[in-house]
């Protein structure tokens, strides 16, 4: 992904509300399904850490990036943004510039 391309999908991402939280739990099987299902859905999905998660946010996003085979757009205090286009061109509802 190039510079421009990531800055693209930051500018969409300003408006996303977080549509998973990750708690204390940390990174369970139930939230990498969760994950997976909301990334497919929608392409690019933004992630709140909770105040009471202890681990590192950016620690958290290469892991769920790894198990989605997603990428990680941004990491910006406890907010994660991933992306991962639609496996058919024809689907895809965020066109990257190039």
């Amino acid at each position: 992904m190039t510079s421009k391309q990531r800055a693209y999908l930051k500018g969409l991402a300003m408006n996303l509300n977080p549509v998973i939280n990750v708690g204390k739990d940390i990174v369970t099987p139930g939230l990498t399904e969760a994950v997976i299902e909301a990334i497919e859905a929608n392409e690019l999905i933004k992630i709140g850490v909770l105040k009471n998660c202890m681990d590192d946010p950016r620690s958290i996003a290469e892991v769920l990036a790894d198990r989605a085979h997603a990428e990680v757009v941004q990491v910006i205090g406890k907010k994660i943004v991933l992306y991962k286009p639609a496996k058919k061109p024809e689907d895809r509802k965020i066109v990257l510039p190039r």
